[in-house]
């Protein structure tokens, strides 16, 4: 790592500060001399005044990652060992997260003061995901930090193809461990580490499944795009009358019908596309008490949010006819570049065209083992709102 006698400097245009810890490659002054992707640097204004230290990449349309404003602390490995040791506390005494979960997230990125580093843990196996090539050129300190936090736990990381592509850096992941028995507020599931998201299990939606599995004692319920069956399994488990999940991928509804069984839970399984499955439902005159629709992540590009809420309307609007009056909705969006506004405004346009009056109850997020920067807003990715619908 670059030493503070070494460290290079990077000039932005401006003389404003960024306020955000993104500095995208448009916003700086490309050095004369190439520096490698990760380089811890100094970041000043355009007539030299300091304004933080992090990672730069030239090779990336984020150039800049500001990891501290402070012009007395060191990017190095005691400033990374430091970092993760906060989160980990503020998860095991703030949150007491042990009392009520082995899976849950350890290191949330931004929200943590660690851009581009995330990891999640599943029971005695820690997840890593890198989203930059900084974080990458930490990662003997970072495993190492994360061992001596939970001992005798295994270790997988990874990044993604586009983001290694993007950041200029080549990850060699190891073999996946096997599935994993978790728990979560007196319920097991089953998860497979190591396999990017698709884990069959989102920890982030912990406290949301407690709080629709509350509203649905004693209820009908349809968990759409169910993935897992988390929402149907703790329904069920609280005490609803009968649920029903539905997913496309054949494969996590093998995982969903294993989790029921391993609460000793009635619950059906059904594979089929949403919106046909709705249709259907809708002509048989079915409808239900308690629904939830969680559809997976609609889009990674911001030319394409009008396209995503146009899609998250036609869903909802189409769920909203298979709702039984004065029965629950909650419905989810876990795509990062929709606001919370624009979903709700969404849900107002729904409410509009179905001719059907909807209260909303609650509006909530990840859970706060997910913490958002307040420089960061987008950081909210996910958005949870419980309705009621007459």
């Amino acid at each position: 790592m670059n030493t503070p006698n070494s460290r290079p400097t990077i000039r932005l245009k401006t003389d404003r500060a960024p306020g955000h810890p993104w500095v995208w490659s448009a916003q700086v002054i490309k050095p004369d001399d190439r520096l490698p992707p990760g380089s811890v640097v100094d970041i000043v204004q355009s007539k030299g005044g300091f304004v933080g230290r992090g990672f730069w990449n030239g090779h990336a349309r984020v150039a800049l990652r500001v990891l501290t404003t402070s012009p007395d602390e060191a990017i190095d490995d005691a400033w990374i060992a430091a970092r993760i040791a906060r989160a980990v506390d503020m998860r095991r005494t703030m949150l007491r997260l042990d009392e009520h979960s082995d899976a849950w997230r350890v290191v949330h990125s931004e929200g943590d003061g660690l851009s581009g580093l995330v990891v999640d843990r599943y029971a005695n196996h820690l997840v890593v995901e890198y989203f930059a090539a900084g974080m990458w050129r930490f990662r003997e300190t970072i495993h190492a930090e994360l061992l001596r936090h939970f001992p005798g736990s295994s270790l997988y990381w990874f990044a993604e193809q586009h983001v290694q592509r993007q950041e200029s850096f080549d990850v060699r992941s190891g073999d996946a461990p096997d599935a994993v028995e978790v728990h979560e507020h007196g319920l097991r599931f089953h998860a497979a580490p190591g396999l990017g998201h698709k884990t069959g299990f989102f920890a982030d939606q912990r406290d949301n499944r407690r709080r629709f599995a509350e509203l649905a004692r004693g209820k009908r319920v349809l968990d759409l795009c169910c993935n897992a069956g988390g929402f149907a399994v703790h329904a069920m488990a609280a005490g609803a009358r009968e649920a029903i999940g539905v997913d496309a991928d054949a494969a996590i509804l093998e995982v969903a019908r294993a989790n029921a069984a391993l609460n000793n839970v009635q619950a059906t399984f059904e594979q089929g596309d949403v919106f046909e499955w709705l249709r259907a439902a809708v002509a048989r005159g079915e409808t239900y008490d308690a629904v939830v629709l969680d559809p997976p992540k609609l889009t990674r590009d911001r030319n394409q949010v009008v396209a995503a809420l146009k899609k998250y309307f036609a869903m909802n609007r189409t769920a909203l006819d298979v709702v039984a009056p004065g029965g629950i909705l909650l419905t989810c969006s876990c795509t990062g570049l929709v606001s919370e506004g624009d979903f709700v405004e969404m849900i107002r346009r729904v409410s509009l065209n179905a001719g059907r009056e909807i209260q909303i109850l609650q509006s909530a997020g990840a859970g706060a083992d997910h913490p958002v920067s307040s420089t960061v807003p987008e950081g909210r990715y996910l958005k949870a709102v419980f309705c009621r619908v007459d």
